[in-house]
């Protein structure tokens, strides 16, 4: 670390650069396995310490890589509960200062929880800081910072590494803008959005924005809201901003208790994944994607002379290979099948006797004595004609006919997060979703299962081939 940050003059009389490396980013699930810190009182650095920490969790392999902290190297290291006394009186009396520092802080209050002792200090981001200090440029994460500033960094992802990054940055700021306006980027680097307070600390600013679907939990299992988003943590954040704070969203943040999240390869997967857990789990505030009927109206396959020539159907859970004939529309009920029947027949002067909507009667319908109705029932319009025009007036209802001559696969893949979705359709039907490369044994195994058809994963399905174009397989 450079001589004259030792004597940098400091944003506070006493402050501690802290830096943490974990096994993942939950604060109440993961754990800490080192920890850095630089103490500087009165612009002066007086303390430096860093210690790796065993975590009594496995590190997942995506971490080792990452971090290049791995199992072997904290199997002796000492658990915090050791460290915790020392660690205590190294932060006493001073600001916390971190990047993404709730994230820090989170994870060190649950920590000191844990083991029995209660934390709390003042805190400042820097990743705040940055943005109050610097808001013409849209990154602010550490790489950003040592790209941008030209600082160094002996160890990237070592916790002692990114705090000497931390000190050269607030050496570099401190130096380039007057007192005044660093008053002014501190105070913003020191507030934080409305959180609801049943809520862990560290939990909302350990959301990655990535794509993924988050739960919200009160005090039991039962989620009580499940969402998706390409962007999770500015989604979630939403929720709970002050201008959100009324209705279901107010009575949201006053229950939950716990928010658990579910990185996804890409928004497909997401949409898939929320569709998939609000059918499974049945969340209390979810009201839209619960289990929905598909109701379709139905052209019969032999009607009667007089009528009626179409019927209702329910869609969910059947094999679209056993539909007779076209289906046309998706509907949550019945009802809204037959009332939307009703506006095309009166949009089309179409007979409601041969539709089924009226009883059948000798002489013509209610419909053309207000002609409203060409007259299939009155002899002056062939059945056939009246029939033509009947199917190309549901022909634009969906759903859409299968495009593809069998079964496809589509795949979305993040190569920077490493993370992978194929999904296997056939039908509008899906069949299975894997996070790898299927195998042709997976893929001949997910060919054999049965076909049930969902309206949502339809509308979802048919909006990703209308994007991205599947891969048929033969």
């Amino acid at each position: 670390m450079p001589e004259d940050v030792a004597t940098a003059a400091p944003l506070a009389e006493r402050y501690v650069l802290l830096d943490l490396e974990t096994t993942g980013a939950h604060p109440e699930r993961d754990r800490i396995t080192e920890i850095a810190l630089l103490r500087f009182e009165g612009g002066h650095l007086v303390e430096r310490w860093q210690s790796l920490v065993r975590p009594d969790v496995p590190i997942p392999p995506l971490i080792e890589r990452l971090v290049g902290i791995t199992n072997a190297m904290v199997a002796d290291a000492p658990p915090f509960e050791a460290l915790a006394p020392e660690l205590l009186q190294r932060l006493a009396d001073a600001v916390l200062v971190a990047h993404n520092a709730r994230f820090d802080y989170g994870f060190l209050r649950q920590a000191f929880r844990r083991c029995g002792f209660a934390f709390e200090s003042p805190v400042l981001c820097t990743v705040k800081l940055s943005r109050a200090l610097y808001p013409q440029y849209h990154k602010h994460g550490l790489d950003s910072l040592i790209e941008r500033h030209g600082l160094s960094c002996s160890a990237r992802h070592r916790a002692m590494g990114d705090a000497e990054v931390l000190a050269q940055f607030l050496d570099l700021v401190q130096r380039e803008f007057p007192p005044e306006t660093l008053l002014l980027a501190k105070r913003k680097a020191m507030q934080w959005p409305s959180r609801p307070p049943g809520l862990a600390d560290g939990v909302l600013e350990s959301l990655p924005d990535v794509p993924g679907v988050y739960l919200m939990y009160g005090e039991n299992d039962l989620p009580l809201y499940l969402g998706k988003s390409k962007r999770l943590r500015s989604r979630v954040l939403d929720h709970f901003s002050q201008a959100q704070h009324h209705g279901t969203e107010a009575e949201i943040a006053r229950q939950i208790r716990r928010l658990d999240w579910l990185e996804t390869a890409g928004e497909l997967e997401a949409l898939l994944l929320e569709a998939e857990l609000i059918k499974r789990l049945k969340p209390l505030y979810n009201r839209q994607l619960r289990e929905r009927g598909a109701w379709a109206i139905e052209p019969l396959p032999e009607p009667k002379p007089r009528g009626p020539v179409v019927g209702y159907r329910s869609l969910a859970g059947t094999d679209p290979a056993d539909w007779l004939g076209h289906t046309h529309g998706l509907f949550p009920e019945r009802k809204q099948a037959e009332k939307a029947l009703r506006q095309i027949a009166r949009a089309h002067a179409l007979c409601p006797q041969r539709l089924g909507l009226e009883p059948l009667r000798r002489g013509p319908c209610l419909a053309h004595q207000m002609k409203q109705c060409l007259g299939a029932c009155a002899g002056k319009e062939s059945p056939e004609v009246h029939d033509a025009r009947l199917r190309a007036a549901l022909a634009p209802l969906p759903p859409a006919p299968w495009p593809y001559a069998g079964p496809v696969r589509l795949t979305e893949h993040d190569p920077e997060r490493e993370r992978r979705m194929t999904l296997i359709a056939d039908r509008w039907c899906l069949l299975a979703r894997f996070d790898h490369d299927p195998t042709p044994e997976e893929l001949t195994a997910a060919l054999e299962r049965p076909r049930r058809f969902d309206p949502d994963l339809y509308r979802i399905l048919a909006h990703a081939f209308a994007t991205t174009a599947p891969q048929p397989l033969s």
